[in-house]
C-alpha cells in the first residue's frame, strides 16, 4: 500500500455506499456447516447464471466453505441482525458454533439455508481470484429462492446495519 495512502478514510467514504448483507453458508470437507456474513455480494452475469463475493484472505469460515465445492448465500431481512452479527465475528466453540439453536435447512446442493432468509441462491464454486487482501468468488447459480412475505432487505450504510424497502 502507498505510504500515504489513508485506509482509515477509505473505509470511511466507502461507507457511504450501501450494501446488501447475506450470510454465505457451506460445508467443509466432512460436511461440517459454515457461514460468514459478507457485504459484497454482486449479480455477475445473466448468461450464464453468476454472482460472486470477496472473502478476506484471513477468514476460516471462508477457507471451510471452501473444501465443499458450493456456497449458498442466504439474503438477510433487516430483522435478522442477530445473525448478521452472529456470521461477522469469531465463534467460540468452532466455526459449527454459529449454527447452534437454529433450525436451519438444506438447499436442494445441501448448504444450509438460515431460517428467514429473504432469499437464497445457491451456487456451485466456479472460480476463486486473488484480490488484494480478499479473493473474488466467481459463483455458478445452480437454485433460487425467495420469501415473498417479507419486505425489508438487510442493508450495510455508514457501519451500520439498516433495512431497506421499495416506496
Amino acid at each position: 500500500m502507498e505510504a500515504n495512502f489513508d485506509s482509515a478514510r477509505f473505509r470511511q467514504v466507502l461507507s457511504h455506499l450501501p450494501t446488501g448483507v447475506v450470510v454465505v453458508t457451506g460445508v467443509d470437507a466432512t460436511g461440517a456447516p459454515s457461514g460468514i456474513t459478507i457485504g459484497s455480494f454482486v449479480s455477475v452475469s445473466l448468461n450464464p447464471p453468476l454472482v460472486g463475493f470477496f472473502p478476506g484472505n484471513a477468514s476460516r469460515s471462508w477457507s471451510h466453505i471452501a473444501e465443499g465445492k458450493g456456497f449458498c448465500a442466504n439474503v438477510l431481512t433487516s430483522d435478522q441482525e442477530e445473525l448478521c452479527w452472529r456470521f461477522a465475528r469469531e465463534p467460540e466453540g468452532g466455526m459449527s458454533a454459529r449454527f447452534d439453536g437454529l433450525e436451519w435447512t438444506k438447499s436442494p446442493t445441501g448448504m444450509p439455508v438460515l431460517p428467514g432468509a429473504l432469499a437464497t441462491i445457491d451456487c456451485s464454486i466456479e472460480s476463486v481470484t486473488p484480490a488484494g487482501d480478499h479473493s473474488f468468488v466467481l459463483g455458478r447459480v445452480q437454485h433460487l429462492s425467495t420469501n415473498e412475505t417479507i419486505s425489508e432487505a438487510m442493508v450495510f450504510y455508514r457501519g451500520k446495519v439498516t433495512g431497506a424497502m421499495p416506496a
